[in-house]
């Protein structure tokens, strides 16, 4: 089987699951990042992670298939951002710092994953100079509930 052939095949298993058990893609300790070939907040964020020693490798989908991969996830819109990144069983949305993400899977809590909703000015990926918003980090539990995993300054 070739690379294309089984990358596709993966993304259209991935696709069609129920529900997100583990990235389809990924290798264990590999952070696999969806997001659109424009977007450079998202290419600033896959940096960013690599820069913190994850082994990152972005993929450019459509925003029909992103927005699909969100839904299947249990992204809903309100907890959603510009990228989707899958590592170990769950899912990282949006500009999510890189210490969370180590946090996450150091303690391995029961959930779907980690998301900082919308794009806040200063988090990873949105640096302008001096300028911060504050902002959360979101743990997303099974039941779609959240609750407060790190609050950023």
């Amino acid at each position: 089987m070739n690379r294309r052939h089984f990358i596709l095949t993966g993304l259209a298993s991935f696709l069609g699951a129920a529900t997100l058990t583990r990235p389809a893609l990924s290798t264990p300790g590999q952070t696999e990042v969806f997001k659109s070939p424009t977007c450079g907040c998202c290419s600033a964020w896959v940096d960013h992670m690599a820069r913190a020693g994850f082994d990152t490798v972005a993929r450019d989908v459509d925003q029909e298939t992103l927005w699909s991969m969100k839904a299947r996830a249990g992204i809903t819109p309100e907890l959603s951002s510009c990228h989707t990144a899958f590592i170990d069983g769950y899912f990282v949305e949006g500009h999510v710092p890189s210490g969370d993400v180590q946090r996450l899977l150091a303690e391995r809590p029961d959930a779907l994953g980690l998301t900082v909703p919308g794009m806040p000015i200063g988090s990873p990926g949105m640096e302008m100079g001096n300028q911060r918003d504050a902002y959360d980090t979101l743990l997303v539990l099974r039941d779609g509930s959240t609750e407060v995993f790190e609050s950023h300054a």
